[in-house]
């Protein structure tokens, strides 16, 4: 506890760091004031249960209550995301992305800039969609048509100040501000299920709600594990002799190793998230014709029930897919091997070029199948936990795309503070002096 109390002293020490950290939350607690502003014109107690679903609870959290409460923020980052994912699908697609992306730092900003004008256009879209699907009649105060018309006005606009936010994060902050603010949005709502749950427990079955805070944090353990294993090959590369004055040696030259760490996870929790926007589709289309046919009504009734056997198996199918699908264009074994060649460097008894990418490629394929599958149970926990008793707001923190978000937004904060206080020769956060799992080159 002494160490931990003086490792808080000597991070608000440093100038720099406190001020980040200061920042940062000034501007989080910006973002939570905005979800509690309900758009003008609605009746707010009109607003209750306006929203259910897998796929809205889902965003639900994400957006940290905002979006069933009908807020300026009510759309979030989510609009900018999906604009972020569509762009990064382009630049594998198009080679005219694929050009911006390889000219630096200025096709950096004119995909920065695509990105953002994507993200307006498609906040207009769900801005019409969210105020038509979910939004009550008799919830609406004022002239239906300019409800609309203002609403996606300022809906736009929070989305847009939104990323500002984020933004602002990243540069004055500490963290990824996008990711924070999705991380942020889950948080807030983790005391409340955590309080209610207890408050069910009672007194009497105090020794349960132990139990299951205890299967909370081994379930955490195993995404920490899961978030940061790697799969670390030897890269050799050769000593750089500059001048003359080594010439006379006669000693061996010796190269350099180092390793090249490659993620077990390289999909993150895009996957989930892939497969979890599919997944209400077909509650959705067999909801239209549930009234005049059985087999309609079975499918509707099947996967709007997320405990059902049906749903988890056909949702974690679509996550090992999607997670092959994700690493596939995320991790080019092509470019890799490219980029070790030109450096000098080369997989000890692997020839470098097209042979050392067929190398790194079957290291990727039999790393990510173990990894599906981690990521497949991780994403049906929350149904297991419900059926074992928890209740449904507090089973979506044993796994899902909330606890892989959490996870891993809190490990890449750690490692930014940890590297302020190795810059300024304090001790890290660990007792090794790093966080578990960052990558240290080995020199042989």
């Amino acid at each position: 506890m002494k160490k931990f109390i003086t490792t808080i002293k000597n991070i608000f020490s440093i100038e720099e760091l406190r001020g980040r950290i200061i920042t940062t939350m000034l501007l989080l607690v910006i973002f939570r004031l905005g979800s509690y502003i309900v758009l003008p014109g609605l009746d707010t107690k009109q607003l209750a249960g306006g929203v259910s679903g897998g796929f809205f609870d889902m965003l639900n959290t994400f957006l940290g209550g905002a979006f069933s409460r009908a807020s300026i923020f009510a759309l979030g980052i989510m609009p900018y995301i999906s604009a972020s994912i569509v762009i990064q699908l382009l630049t594998v697609a198009v080679p005219y992305f694929q050009r911006m992306q390889k000219e630096g730092e200025s096709g950096r900003k004119k995909i920065n800039q695509i990105t953002r004008v994507l993200t307006i256009l498609i906040t207009f879209v769900q801005a019409s969609a969210y105020i038509a699907g979910t939004i009550p009649p008799e919830a609406i105060m004022i002239d239906r048509s300019f409800f609309i018309i203002s609403s996606m006005i300022i809906l736009t606009s929070g989305t847009i100040f939104c990323m500002w936010l984020g933004e602002k994060i990243t540069d004055k902050g500490i963290g990824n501000g996008i990711s924070m603010l999705i991380m942020i949005g889950i948080v807030s709502r983790f005391p409340g299920a955590l309080i209610a749950e207890a408050v069910s427990r009672g007194s009497s079955l105090l020794l349960l709600f132990l139990l299951e805070l205890i299967a909370l944090f081994f379930v955490v353990m195993g995404v920490i594990l899961l978030t940061q294993a790697v799969r670390k090959v030897p890269v050799q590369y050769a000593k750089q002799v500059a001048g003359a004055k080594n010439a006379p040696s006669k000693k061996p030259v010796v190269g350099q190793r180092s390793y090249l760490p490659l993620k077990i996870n390289s999909a993150g929790v895009m996957p989930i998230i892939f497969a979890q926007s599919l997944m209400f589709i077909p509650s959705l289309v067999a909801s239209a014709f549930q009234d005049t046919n059985d087999t309609a009504n079975y499918i509707a009734t099947t996967f709007a029930d997320f405990t059902s056997w049906q749903y988890n198996l056909s949702f974690a199918i679509l996550i090992i897919l999607f997670t092959f699908f994700y690493t596939a264009i995320t991790v080019n074994p092509k470019q890799i091997a490219e980029d070790m060649k030109r450096n000098g460097g080369f997989v000890p008894g692997v020839k470098p070029g097209e042979p050392t990418a067929e190398y790194i490629d079957n290291i990727v394929d039999r790393i990510t199948f173990p990894a599906a599958l981690f990521i497949a149970i991780v994403a049906i926990m929350p149904a297991f936990a419900s059926m074992a008793g928890v209740s449904q707001e507090f089973s979506q923190f044993y796994g899902g795309t909330s606890l892989l978000i959490m996870v891993g937004v809190i490990l890449d904060t750690l490692q930014q503070i940890e590297s302020y206080l190795l810059m300024k020769h304090y001790e890290g956060l660990m007792q090794t002096g790093s966080v578990k799992g960052r990558q240290n080159v080995v020199v042989a």
